[in-house]
């Protein structure tokens, strides 16, 4: 149906439909206060989770954690570039079958919001363009122009059509219930002048002619059509979104990031669990009803996908980290936050809502429907000091930078500062099954220009040479010298220098690496200068230009260029030789890529020779087999010894590592990489490294994952566990006799607690895997910890003085005290 610019003060559309996993009709609808789904306003909780960033094996898993988690939706990007690589030849094979992840999706209760893009950002490849797109003629991306635009709506019409073809839409029975066309596109919107506002009443028209049973939204799109919601991404959106632009549109929240992507180089990225639970809860106290958290599960990047010195591990710190084990406290923090603002749906939904000033930092929202359903959000927003508020005849006390939520105006169920769930550490494990690699090495043989049958005057530009079909290129070169134009002086080399304007590359003077040079994500181009040794006669100069991915983000990202634009040899008796159009040889690949030796026939076409010693050859292949490690625990490999290169198990790749790009704290930014189980045989496995500068295969490791260290750190003050409470119609009652705050802690899977390895209550410090004892202690707090926990899976600690101290021996009686434990889990046997 069409939808007229002109909105009713209610419902922009209404629908029945029937769901097939709700089994019955279900209605979608909106107005400015909410989303209502099946006739009733919804709260909705939703979690970013990629199908192609993880094998097929591990979606039920990780839907249910996110269900588990407290969520009632799964948003997801739909990837233009791995669904059509070659224009017309479409892909939607392994984990690249989205129909199937949604399915799971629905298979497991939850809802769908499905952003097709096009252009998604995603720190993914080209922002999710096929690289075929770039080379359409007169091309200008996301932006009012015939050429994109006809593409560009070619594509969103497939997607739409096979999502209706297979009964995915809410309207059909399937779970998506939103859909999302473009991303963020007021961050580039001025650089297109008149043709961006076209293209953005273009976009969101073609969106709903191609479907109008769900909404459609945009997000960070504050001029967004009246038929199209405008959403905010970003950390605070209760502070920096002015809310959408229509009185009629719900607020929503698409992108709330759990922490940041990380490139090549950065040092690691945190968000705590405290600051996320802040910004939802203040988000829902002015008027939302929707946060998304981005990601939720990051996953891996394999192959050559995330775009430019992106890492392959993404989104780590999400409360599902890489391996898909729970993070804590966020992952449970998160779930008690959502328990909390579901106690307290009736009067969020249907009430009207009050703010009471209290002072400059600390603030009162009430949301109350006709004196039978309350709700409050205490709020303290200093950073530093903590505060007592009175509300309603009673003292509350607020942490900094807190909110307190009262499902019913009187108790408080959760403190956004205050976390009573359990804490966890993650542990890399060297497997003994797999340990003793003994490895094999091919030599790339690094090719002249007489062996390199593509040829140009200077050097071709490096993304349009490789098409995105490999990171690798050679170009190479040859010059000829007579002894007396080389330096006379022994003290003296000529120097070759390459200004690139991206990513990296290795240089070979007559087939001997000399160096390795590369720039970054902020800045692409570098000047690689290296001294070498140059012969009378002739010389080959050969290069192997890199590509780290191809750029996602920014304003005409069709027009960015790579590789090696001019090549000088410095200190020569003539001075310097600009060598730039001396004639060029080039080849898209390498060798080894071609004829896939990381793949169980590949690695038959060549001869593979014992590594017997240590080993710091460029350009080189290798090759070992192992033993799927004991055990199910999660698996990684270890590769802080080597250099930069690509990695395959079995055929499959793991990614790009890169481990002597270092971080301002003097470690890789990344070194530790997933192999999912599913990638693995019981024996016989192939691991193919091919390392690009010279690292060391020898000390590389097959590691197990776990999170069997936990902890719990609580005060005095926490409020009891949100599950305490429930609501039964109107009532909000206790469901546990004995309303006292305390430590649960719950060993993953069916593990038990095998040590308690620290207890301290008084004034203990530090993090899960790092607490130490502080200036205040209770002799007996081992003690107690092992009574209550020693042997079981699940357990709970009390916080109660006179369990721990005598009243006239507590050495510290005038304090809030804090219970710090860390136990580890093991397998029963």
């Amino acid at each position: 149906m069409a939808i007229s610019n002109r909105l009713p003060s209610l419902v922009l559309f209404s629908l029945m439909v029937t769901c097939a996993f709700a089994e019955k009709p279900i209605g979608v609808t909106y107005d400015g206060r909410s989303m209502i789904v099946n006739g009733d306003r919804e709260l909705l909780f939703s979690g970013s989770i990629h199908y192609p960033r993880m094998p097929p094996q591990m979606w039920p898993d990780i839907i249910r954690k996110a269900k588990e988690g407290g969520l009632n939706l799964i948003q997801t990007y739909v990837f233009w570039n791995i669904h059509e690589p070659v224009q017309g030849q479409f892909n939607f094979e392994g984990n690249y079958d989205v129909v199937k992840f949604i399915k799971e999706i629905a298979r497991q209760g939850l809802y769908v919001t499905l952003r097709i893009g096009p252009y998604i950002e995603a720190e993914w490849n080209q922002g999710g363009f096929p690289y075929w797109l770039r080379e359409v003629p007169n091309i200008t991306f996301r932006s009012y122009n015939e050429p994109f635009i006809y593409h560009m709506k070619k594509y969103s019409e497939m997607v739409i059509d096979l999502m209706k073809k297979e009964k995915l839409f809410a309207p059909q029975g399937g779970p998506i219930i939103m859909a999302q066309i473009e991303n963020e596109y007021n961050n580039v919107q001025l650089a297109y002048r008149d043709n961006g506002k076209k293209y953005v009443e273009w976009a969101a028209n073609m969106a709903t002619s191609l479907y109008d049973g769900v909404p459609w939204i945009m997000c960070k799109q504050k001029d967004a059509p009246p038929h199209i919601i405008n959403t905010c991404n970003g950390r605070h959106c209760a502070d920096t979104f002015k809310g959408p632009n229509g009185p009629n549109k719900p607020s929503l929240w698409t992108e709330n990031w759990t922490a940041q992507y990380r490139t090549f180089g950065d040092p690691p990225s945190q968000r705590a669990a405290e600051d996320i639970a802040f910004s939802v809860a203040r988000f829902f106290a002015k008027n939302g009803t929707l946060t998304n958290y981005y990601m939720y599960y990051g996953g891996t990047n394999y192959g050559r996908t995330s775009s430019s010195f992106v890492t392959t591990r993404y989104y780590d710190e999400a409360p599902l980290d890489e391996f898909g084990l729970f993070r804590e406290p966020k992952w449970s923090h998160l779930r008690d936050l959502h328990r909390a603002l579901r106690l307290s749906r009736r009067a969020l939904l249907w009430g009207t809502s009050t703010v009471q000033t209290v002072n400059q930092d600390i603030e009162i929202t009430i949301y109350e429907k006709e004196g039978t359903d309350c709700a409050a959000f205490l709020t303290n927003n200093h950073t530093t000091n903590p505060a007592t508020v009175k509300f309603r005849g009673k003292d509350y006390y607020l942490p900094e930078k807190s909110v307190s939520i009262l499902p019913d105006c009187k108790t408080v169920v959760y403190n956004t500062q205050t976390i009573v769930s359990q804490h966890n550490s993650r542990n890399f494990v060297a497997s003994e099954k797999a340990k003793g690699l003994k490895w094999e090495k091919y030599q790339e043989k690094v090719p002249t220009i007489s062996e390199l049958s593509l040829k140009n005057r200077e050097p071709l530009e490096l993304y349009t040479l490789t098409k995105d079909t490999s990171d690798y290129a050679w170009y190479s070169t040859s010059i000829k010298f007579d002894r007396h134009d080389l330096p006379m002086r022994p003290d003296i080399l000529p120097v070759l220098q390459i200004a690139s304007m991206g990513h990296a590359l290795a240089a070979f003077v007559n087939g001997e690496y000399i160096g390795f040079g590369h720039g970054n994500n902020i800045e692409k181009s570098f000047v690689f200068q290296k001294p070498i040794v140059l012969k009378p006669g002739t010389n080959t100069i050969s290069i192997l230009a890199e590509t780290v991915g191809f750029p996602n983000s920014g304003a005409y990202m069709e027009k960015r260029f790579a590789g090696p634009r001019a090549v000088t040899i410095q200190g020569l008796m003539a001075g310097t030789l600009d060598i730039t159009q001396n004639n060029w040889g080039h080849e898209v690949g390498v060798f080894g890529e071609k004829e896939q030796l990381f793949s169980e026939e590949g690695a038959k076409k060549v001869k593979w020779t014992p590594l017997t010693g240590p080993t710091n050859g460029a350009v080189t292949w290798y090759k070992t087999t192992f033993e799927a490690p004991e055990g199910n625990n999660p698996l990684a490999v270890k590769m802080d010894k080597m250099q930069k290169g690509m990695m395959w198990v079995n055929g499959n790749s793991l990614g790009r590592y890169w481990s002597s790009f270092l971080s301002p704290l003097g470690q890789p930014t990344q070194f530790e990489y997933h192999i999912p189980r599913a990638f693995l045989k019981p024996t016989d496995n192939v691991l193919v490294v091919f390392e690009e500068t010279g690292g060391n295969p020898a000390d590389i490791e097959i590691q197990t994952v776990n999170r069997d260290t936990i902890c719990s750190i609580i005060t005095e003050y926490h409020p009891p566990n949100v599950k305490s409470w429930e609501r039964s119609g109107t009532n909000f009652v206790a469901i546990v006799e004995d309303l006292k705050t305390g430590a649960h802690l719950t060993c993953p899977d069916d593990k038990i607690i095998k040590k308690v390895e620290f207890a301290s209550y008084g004034n203990p410090d530090g993090a899960c895997g790092n607490l130490v004892v502080g200036n205040c202690n209770s002799a007996k707090s081992m003690q107690v910890a092992e009574e209550k926990c020693l042997g079981k899976n699940s357990c709970a600690i009390p916080i109660e003085r006179e369990i721990y101290d005598e009243p006239s021996k507590d050495p510290c009686p005038d304090i809030f005290k804090t219970l710090a434990v860390q136990m580890k889990c093991g397998n029963k046997n």
